[in-house]
Protein backbone atom coordinates (compact mmCIF):
# COMPACT_ATOMS: atom_id res chain seq x y z
CA UNK A 1 0.00 0.00 0.00
CA UNK A 2 3.24 2.48 0.39
CA UNK A 3 2.74 3.29 -3.67
CA UNK A 4 -0.67 4.72 -2.78
CA UNK A 5 -1.02 8.42 -2.00
CA UNK A 6 -2.65 8.67 1.65
CA UNK A 7 -6.51 10.73 1.51
CA UNK A 8 -5.24 13.30 3.68
CA UNK A 9 -1.87 14.29 1.95
CA UNK A 10 -4.16 14.09 -1.53
CA UNK A 11 -6.55 16.95 -0.31
CA UNK A 12 -3.91 18.93 1.48
CA UNK A 13 -1.80 19.08 -1.73
CA UNK A 14 -5.38 19.61 -3.85
CA UNK A 15 -6.82 22.45 -1.97
CA UNK A 16 -3.48 24.45 -1.56
CA UNK A 17 -3.76 24.87 -5.30
CA UNK A 18 -7.75 26.61 -5.12
CA UNK A 19 -8.61 29.62 -4.94
CA UNK A 20 -11.89 31.36 -4.17
CA UNK A 21 -13.86 32.58 -7.44
CA UNK A 22 -14.48 36.17 -7.63
CA UNK A 23 -17.28 37.85 -6.29
CA UNK A 24 -20.52 38.98 -7.97
CA UNK A 25 -23.66 41.00 -7.49
CA UNK A 26 -26.94 39.17 -7.69
CA UNK A 27 -30.04 40.35 -6.84
CA UNK A 28 -31.62 39.48 -3.17
CA UNK A 29 -34.14 37.33 -5.12
CA UNK A 30 -31.96 35.36 -6.40
CA UNK A 31 -29.40 34.85 -3.13
CA UNK A 32 -31.13 31.77 -1.13
CA UNK A 33 -27.97 29.46 -1.03
CA UNK A 34 -25.37 31.47 -2.08
CA UNK A 35 -22.48 32.16 0.00
CA UNK A 36 -21.89 36.21 0.99
CA UNK A 37 -18.75 37.31 -0.07
CA UNK A 38 -18.87 40.28 2.54
CA UNK A 39 -19.73 41.09 6.31
CA UNK A 40 -23.03 43.53 5.96
CA UNK A 41 -23.38 46.02 8.31
CA UNK A 42 -26.50 47.68 9.73
CA UNK A 43 -27.53 51.30 7.69
CA UNK A 44 -30.20 51.96 9.54
CA UNK A 45 -32.18 51.22 12.96
CA UNK A 46 -34.74 48.76 13.18
CA UNK A 47 -37.09 49.30 13.80
CA UNK A 48 -36.45 52.68 12.51
CA UNK A 49 -39.04 54.69 14.80
CA UNK A 50 -40.81 53.55 18.25
CA UNK A 51 -43.78 51.68 16.99
CA UNK A 52 -46.49 49.97 18.79
CA UNK A 53 -46.34 46.12 20.06
CA UNK A 54 -50.25 45.94 20.14
CA UNK A 55 -53.36 46.55 18.51
CA UNK A 56 -54.56 48.96 21.18
CA UNK A 57 -54.33 52.70 22.32
CA UNK A 58 -51.39 55.12 22.49
CA UNK A 59 -51.38 56.85 26.13
CA UNK A 60 -49.72 58.77 28.96
CA UNK A 61 -48.81 56.06 31.30
CA UNK A 62 -49.65 58.70 34.02
CA UNK A 63 -53.28 58.77 32.64
CA UNK A 64 -53.97 55.14 33.26
CA UNK A 65 -52.76 54.90 37.23
CA UNK A 66 -55.74 55.18 38.60
CA UNK A 67 -57.41 52.46 36.40
CA UNK A 68 -60.14 52.56 35.09
CA UNK A 69 -59.45 55.56 33.59
CA UNK A 70 -61.36 57.52 30.47
CA UNK A 71 -59.47 59.14 27.92
CA UNK A 72 -60.87 61.02 25.21
CA UNK A 73 -59.81 59.16 21.67
CA UNK A 74 -58.54 62.10 18.92
CA UNK A 75 -56.86 60.05 16.65
CA UNK A 76 -56.68 56.81 14.15
CA UNK A 77 -53.01 55.27 13.69
CA UNK A 78 -52.97 52.81 11.18
CA UNK A 79 -49.62 50.62 10.32
CA UNK A 80 -47.97 53.14 7.79
CA UNK A 81 -49.00 56.31 8.86
CA UNK A 82 -48.17 58.97 11.56
CA UNK A 83 -50.20 61.24 14.15
CA UNK A 84 -50.59 64.51 12.62
CA UNK A 85 -49.88 65.78 16.13
CA UNK A 86 -48.68 64.99 19.77
CA UNK A 87 -50.82 63.32 21.95
CA UNK A 88 -51.63 65.29 25.19
CA UNK A 89 -52.83 64.70 28.59
CA UNK A 90 -56.51 62.72 29.26
CA UNK A 91 -56.10 61.88 25.53
CA UNK A 92 -55.50 58.54 23.55
CA UNK A 93 -54.99 57.63 19.90
CA UNK A 94 -56.14 54.13 18.88
CA UNK A 95 -53.13 52.56 17.01
CA UNK A 96 -52.19 49.53 15.14
CA UNK A 97 -49.37 46.92 15.67
CA UNK A 98 -46.32 48.39 14.04
CA UNK A 99 -47.63 51.76 13.60
CA UNK A 100 -45.19 54.57 15.36
CA UNK A 101 -46.55 56.10 18.43
CA UNK A 102 -47.03 59.20 18.66
CA UNK A 103 -44.85 61.90 20.21
CA UNK A 104 -46.34 62.40 24.00
CA UNK A 105 -47.19 58.63 24.19
CA UNK A 106 -45.29 56.68 26.54
CA UNK A 107 -47.25 53.34 26.52
CA UNK A 108 -49.55 51.14 24.54
CA UNK A 109 -53.02 49.87 26.11
CA UNK A 110 -53.74 46.10 24.14
CA UNK A 111 -57.43 46.86 22.82
CA UNK A 112 -58.74 43.73 25.59
CA UNK A 113 -57.37 45.91 28.42
CA UNK A 114 -60.16 48.21 27.21
CA UNK A 115 -63.77 48.39 26.85
CA UNK A 116 -63.28 49.50 22.93
CA UNK A 117 -63.47 46.75 20.26
CA UNK A 118 -63.23 46.76 16.87
CA UNK A 119 -64.15 45.00 13.91
CA UNK A 120 -61.40 43.36 11.40
CA UNK A 121 -61.49 44.91 8.06
CA UNK A 122 -64.27 46.74 8.97
CA UNK A 123 -63.21 50.03 6.91
CA UNK A 124 -66.23 52.35 8.14
CA UNK A 125 -66.38 51.93 11.51
CA UNK A 126 -67.02 54.98 13.51
CA UNK A 127 -63.64 55.64 15.62
CA UNK A 128 -64.96 55.93 19.50
CA UNK A 129 -65.22 59.11 21.04
CA UNK A 130 -63.81 57.72 24.21
CA UNK A 131 -62.55 54.63 25.93
CA UNK A 132 -62.08 52.96 28.84
CA UNK A 133 -58.64 52.11 30.03
CA UNK A 134 -59.08 48.81 32.53
CA UNK A 135 -55.32 48.24 33.58
CA UNK A 136 -52.44 50.62 34.43
CA UNK A 137 -49.75 50.83 32.02
CA UNK A 138 -46.03 50.84 32.90
CA UNK A 139 -44.15 53.37 30.65
CA UNK A 140 -43.22 51.93 27.94
CA UNK A 141 -45.28 49.17 27.78
CA UNK A 142 -45.99 47.79 24.73
CA UNK A 143 -43.54 49.68 22.41
CA UNK A 144 -40.98 48.27 20.40
CA UNK A 145 -38.18 51.32 20.96
CA UNK A 146 -35.96 52.19 17.86
CA UNK A 147 -33.18 49.67 16.91
CA UNK A 148 -34.83 47.10 19.43
CA UNK A 149 -33.75 44.58 16.59
CA UNK A 150 -30.70 46.11 15.55
CA UNK A 151 -28.76 49.66 15.14
CA UNK A 152 -26.56 51.44 12.63
CA UNK A 153 -23.41 49.77 12.83
CA UNK A 154 -23.63 46.41 13.76
CA UNK A 155 -22.86 43.75 12.26
CA UNK A 156 -25.95 41.95 10.81
CA UNK A 157 -24.48 38.94 8.39
CA UNK A 158 -20.47 37.23 8.65
CA UNK A 159 -18.88 37.21 5.07
CA UNK A 160 -18.79 33.18 4.52
CA UNK A 161 -22.30 32.91 5.57
CA UNK A 162 -24.74 30.55 2.74
CA UNK A 163 -27.96 32.60 3.01
CA UNK A 164 -31.13 31.23 4.16
CA UNK A 165 -34.25 32.52 4.56
CA UNK A 166 -33.86 34.55 7.52
CA UNK A 167 -31.37 35.91 6.43
CA UNK A 168 -32.61 36.84 3.12
CA UNK A 169 -35.58 38.59 4.90
CA UNK A 170 -33.06 40.57 7.31
CA UNK A 171 -31.46 42.26 4.66
CA UNK A 172 -34.63 43.03 2.59
CA UNK A 173 -36.14 45.19 5.98
CA UNK A 174 -32.77 46.76 6.13
CA UNK A 175 -33.75 47.88 2.28
CA UNK A 176 -30.83 45.91 0.82
CA UNK A 177 -31.84 44.39 -2.59
CA UNK A 178 -28.23 43.20 -3.97
CA UNK A 179 -25.78 41.51 -2.26
CA UNK A 180 -22.49 40.43 -2.82
CA UNK A 181 -21.75 36.87 -3.15
CA UNK A 182 -18.80 34.47 -4.20
CA UNK A 183 -19.82 33.12 -8.02
CA UNK A 184 -20.94 29.07 -7.74
CA UNK A 185 -18.61 26.75 -9.08
CA UNK A 186 -19.40 25.61 -12.44
CA UNK A 187 -18.60 21.52 -13.08
CA UNK A 188 -18.07 20.01 -16.09
CA UNK A 189 -19.14 16.72 -16.01
CA UNK A 190 -18.41 13.82 -18.31
CA UNK A 191 -18.99 9.99 -18.43
CA UNK A 192 -17.40 7.21 -20.66
CA UNK A 193 -17.32 3.81 -21.35
CA UNK A 194 -18.34 1.43 -24.50
CA UNK A 195 -21.29 0.24 -22.09
CA UNK A 196 -23.00 3.27 -21.60
CA UNK A 197 -26.26 3.83 -22.88
CA UNK A 198 -28.41 7.56 -23.00
CA UNK A 199 -31.30 6.99 -20.31
CA UNK A 200 -34.03 7.79 -23.31
CA UNK A 201 -32.87 4.17 -25.38
CA UNK A 202 -33.68 0.69 -24.61
CA UNK A 203 -31.10 -0.93 -23.15
CA UNK A 204 -29.26 -3.47 -25.36
CA UNK A 205 -27.23 -6.69 -24.40
CA UNK A 206 -24.28 -5.55 -22.35
CA UNK A 207 -25.33 -1.88 -22.11
CA UNK A 208 -25.87 0.12 -19.15
CA UNK A 209 -27.57 3.34 -18.69
CA UNK A 210 -25.10 6.40 -17.93
CA UNK A 211 -26.34 6.72 -13.52
CA UNK A 212 -22.84 8.37 -12.93
CA UNK A 213 -23.57 11.61 -15.18
CA UNK A 214 -26.38 11.96 -13.26
CA UNK A 215 -25.38 11.54 -9.90
CA UNK A 216 -22.59 13.88 -10.07
CA UNK A 217 -24.44 16.13 -11.94
CA UNK A 218 -26.93 16.06 -8.67
CA UNK A 219 -24.09 16.38 -5.95
CA UNK A 220 -22.68 19.15 -7.91
CA UNK A 221 -25.96 21.11 -7.41
CA UNK A 222 -26.66 19.67 -4.05
CA UNK A 223 -23.29 21.22 -2.92
CA UNK A 224 -24.04 24.78 -4.74
CA UNK A 225 -22.57 24.21 -7.79
CA UNK A 226 -23.43 24.49 -11.57
CA UNK A 227 -23.38 21.39 -13.28
CA UNK A 228 -22.84 20.93 -16.82
CA UNK A 229 -23.56 17.56 -18.18
CA UNK A 230 -22.30 15.88 -21.22
CA UNK A 231 -23.64 12.68 -22.47
CA UNK A 232 -21.74 9.96 -22.53
CA UNK A 233 -18.54 8.72 -25.44
CA UNK A 234 -17.27 5.87 -25.96
CA UNK A 235 -13.98 4.75 -24.56
CA UNK A 236 -11.88 5.84 -27.50
CA UNK A 237 -8.95 8.19 -27.26
CA UNK A 238 -10.70 10.20 -30.53
CA UNK A 239 -13.92 10.60 -28.67
CA UNK A 240 -12.27 11.56 -25.23
CA UNK A 241 -10.19 14.22 -26.52
CA UNK A 242 -12.77 15.50 -28.70
CA UNK A 243 -15.36 15.83 -25.61
CA UNK A 244 -12.50 17.37 -23.54
CA UNK A 245 -11.73 20.31 -25.85
CA UNK A 246 -16.00 20.57 -26.14
CA UNK A 247 -16.24 20.74 -22.34
CA UNK A 248 -13.23 23.56 -22.16
CA UNK A 249 -14.90 25.61 -24.82
CA UNK A 250 -17.83 25.72 -21.39
CA UNK A 251 -14.99 27.55 -19.42
CA UNK A 252 -15.82 25.37 -16.10
CA UNK A 253 -14.18 26.11 -13.01
CA UNK A 254 -13.89 22.32 -12.61
CA UNK A 255 -13.61 19.23 -14.92
CA UNK A 256 -15.08 16.15 -13.43
CA UNK A 257 -14.91 12.71 -14.76
CA UNK A 258 -16.17 8.99 -13.89
CA UNK A 259 -14.37 5.46 -15.43
CA UNK A 260 -11.47 5.36 -17.66
CA UNK A 261 -8.85 6.24 -15.04
CA UNK A 262 -8.23 2.30 -13.64
CA UNK A 263 -5.35 0.34 -15.73
CA UNK A 264 -8.03 -1.19 -18.34
CA UNK A 265 -7.39 -1.74 -21.69
CA UNK A 266 -10.00 0.73 -22.89
CA UNK A 267 -9.32 3.27 -20.03
CA UNK A 268 -8.28 5.99 -21.97
CA UNK A 269 -9.21 9.20 -20.12
CA UNK A 270 -5.64 9.56 -18.04
CA UNK A 271 -3.59 9.32 -21.24
CA UNK A 272 -5.99 11.95 -23.00
CA UNK A 273 -5.91 14.32 -19.66
CA UNK A 274 -1.71 13.94 -19.66
CA UNK A 275 -1.63 15.29 -23.35
CA UNK A 276 -4.11 17.85 -23.00
CA UNK A 277 -2.67 18.59 -19.61
CA UNK A 278 -1.47 17.01 -16.35
CA UNK A 279 -1.57 14.36 -14.45
CA UNK A 280 -0.42 15.40 -11.10
CA UNK A 281 -1.06 11.95 -9.11
CA UNK A 282 -3.12 8.65 -9.47
CA UNK A 283 -3.79 6.10 -7.25
CA UNK A 284 -5.41 7.01 -3.49
CA UNK A 285 -5.23 4.86 -0.45
CA UNK A 286 -8.39 4.85 -0.32
CA UNK A 287 -11.91 1.88 -0.07
CA UNK A 288 -13.80 2.38 -2.06
CA UNK A 289 -12.06 4.60 -5.00
CA UNK A 290 -8.29 3.78 -5.43
CA UNK A 291 -8.10 4.99 -9.33
CA UNK A 292 -8.68 8.46 -8.98
CA UNK A 293 -7.11 10.65 -10.93
CA UNK A 294 -6.28 14.35 -9.96
CA UNK A 295 -4.62 16.86 -12.59
CA UNK A 296 -4.90 20.25 -14.64
CA UNK A 297 -6.28 21.04 -18.21
CA UNK A 298 -5.38 24.86 -19.44
CA UNK A 299 -5.56 25.21 -15.52
CA UNK A 300 -8.95 23.85 -15.14
CA UNK A 301 -8.39 21.51 -12.25
CA UNK A 302 -9.60 17.97 -13.43
CA UNK A 303 -10.91 14.67 -11.11
CA UNK A 304 -11.03 11.50 -12.78
CA UNK A 305 -13.65 9.38 -10.75
CA UNK A 306 -13.63 5.64 -10.99
CA UNK A 307 -16.70 4.65 -12.95
CA UNK A 308 -17.79 2.49 -10.08
CA UNK A 309 -21.10 4.36 -8.74
CA UNK A 310 -20.21 4.21 -5.34
CA UNK A 311 -16.57 4.84 -5.60
CA UNK A 312 -17.54 7.80 -7.78
CA UNK A 313 -19.78 9.06 -5.04
CA UNK A 314 -16.87 8.36 -2.50
CA UNK A 315 -14.69 10.29 -3.82
CA UNK A 316 -16.75 13.10 -5.21
CA UNK A 317 -17.68 13.77 -1.77
CA UNK A 318 -13.75 13.41 0.00
CA UNK A 319 -12.41 15.04 -2.88
CA UNK A 320 -13.84 17.48 -4.90
CA UNK A 321 -16.93 18.74 -2.60
CA UNK A 322 -13.84 20.48 -0.71
CA UNK A 323 -12.84 22.38 -4.01
CA UNK A 324 -16.27 23.05 -4.64
CA UNK A 325 -16.58 25.19 -0.83
CA UNK A 326 -13.50 26.80 -1.30
CA UNK A 327 -14.24 27.92 -4.65
CA UNK A 328 -17.28 28.95 -2.93
CA UNK A 329 -15.63 31.01 0.17
CA UNK A 330 -16.60 28.49 2.28
CA UNK A 331 -14.79 26.65 4.88
CA UNK A 332 -14.15 23.22 3.67
CA UNK A 333 -13.58 21.30 7.14
CA UNK A 334 -16.90 19.23 7.47
CA UNK A 335 -18.65 18.39 10.39
CA UNK A 336 -18.11 14.65 11.11
CA UNK A 337 -20.66 12.79 13.85
CA UNK A 338 -19.62 9.74 16.13
CA UNK A 339 -20.72 6.74 15.84
CA UNK A 340 -20.51 2.87 17.44
CA UNK A 341 -20.04 0.01 15.26
CA UNK A 342 -22.66 -2.81 16.12
CA UNK A 343 -20.51 -5.25 14.48
CA UNK A 344 -17.45 -6.40 13.77
CA UNK A 345 -16.22 -5.01 10.86
CA UNK A 346 -12.99 -5.73 8.28
CA UNK A 347 -11.12 -3.69 6.07
CA UNK A 348 -7.86 -4.22 3.65
CA UNK A 349 -5.87 -1.54 5.57
CA UNK A 350 -6.62 1.45 3.28
CA UNK A 351 -9.11 4.03 4.58
CA UNK A 352 -12.49 2.98 4.13
CA UNK A 353 -15.56 4.98 3.90
CA UNK A 354 -18.44 1.98 4.99
CA UNK A 355 -21.90 2.80 4.26
CA UNK A 356 -23.62 2.00 7.20
CA UNK A 357 -27.19 2.64 8.61
CA UNK A 358 -27.39 4.95 11.95
CA UNK A 359 -29.66 4.66 14.89
CA UNK A 360 -29.71 6.68 18.03
CA UNK A 361 -29.70 5.05 21.72
CA UNK A 362 -29.47 6.73 24.99
CA UNK A 363 -28.23 9.93 22.96
CA UNK A 364 -25.73 7.85 21.04
CA UNK A 365 -25.12 6.81 17.52
CA UNK A 366 -24.57 3.09 16.52
CA UNK A 367 -23.43 1.86 12.86
CA UNK A 368 -24.73 -1.32 11.06
CA UNK A 369 -23.68 -1.57 7.81
CA UNK A 370 -25.95 -1.50 4.94
CA UNK A 371 -25.24 -5.44 3.71
CA UNK A 372 -22.95 -5.53 0.51
CA UNK A 373 -20.18 -2.93 0.43
CA UNK A 374 -19.45 -3.63 -3.39
CA UNK A 375 -18.65 -0.13 -5.18
CA UNK A 376 -21.22 -1.45 -8.16
CA UNK A 377 -23.99 -1.71 -5.46
CA UNK A 378 -25.80 2.34 -5.65
CA UNK A 379 -28.42 0.99 -3.61
CA UNK A 380 -26.20 0.68 -0.82
CA UNK A 381 -25.49 4.71 -1.20
CA UNK A 382 -29.78 5.10 -1.31
CA UNK A 383 -30.45 2.93 1.88
CA UNK A 384 -27.10 4.68 3.82
CA UNK A 385 -27.37 7.31 6.30
CA UNK A 386 -23.72 8.11 6.65
CA UNK A 387 -20.61 6.49 5.43
CA UNK A 388 -18.37 5.34 8.41
CA UNK A 389 -14.64 6.10 8.25
CA UNK A 390 -12.27 3.08 9.02
CA UNK A 391 -8.74 4.33 9.22
CA UNK A 392 -5.88 3.38 7.03
CA UNK A 393 -3.86 0.12 8.50
CA UNK A 394 -6.95 -1.23 10.50
CA UNK A 395 -8.19 -4.56 8.93
CA UNK A 396 -10.45 -5.22 12.11
CA UNK A 397 -12.90 -3.40 13.92
CA UNK A 398 -14.26 -4.77 16.60
CA UNK A 399 -18.23 -4.35 17.62
CA UNK A 400 -18.54 -1.36 20.32
CA UNK A 401 -15.39 0.90 18.39
CA UNK A 402 -16.17 4.61 17.95
CA UNK A 403 -15.42 5.85 14.80
CA UNK A 404 -15.96 9.38 12.68
CA UNK A 405 -19.03 9.30 10.33
CA UNK A 406 -19.59 11.47 7.17
CA UNK A 407 -23.49 12.39 7.19
CA UNK A 408 -25.56 11.56 4.00
CA UNK A 409 -28.68 13.06 5.77
CA UNK A 410 -29.99 14.84 8.51
CA UNK A 411 -31.12 12.39 11.49
CA UNK A 412 -33.77 12.60 13.74
CA UNK A 413 -33.01 13.45 17.08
Amino acid sequence: MTDLRSVDDAIKQILAEIVPLSAESISLDAALGRTLAETVYATINLPPFPSSAVDGYAVRGADTQAAPSRLRVVADIPAGQTAEKPLEGGQAMRIMTGAPVPEGADAVVPVEATDSMWHVNDDDEALPDAVTVKEAMSENANIRPVGENIRVGDRVIEGGTVLRAQDIGMLASLGIHTVTVHQRPSVAVISTGDELTSITQPLTPGKIYDSNGYTIAALVQAHGGEALRFSPVKDTAAEVEGLFKQVLDASPNILVSTGGVSVGKYDVVRNVVEKLGAIDFWRINLRPGKPLAYGQINGVPFFGLPGNPVSAMVTFDVFVRPVMMKMAGLKTELPLAKAITAEDLTSDGRRTYARVKLTRQDGVLHATTTGTQSSGALMSMVIADGLLIIPEGHTHVPAGTQLPVRLLRDLPE
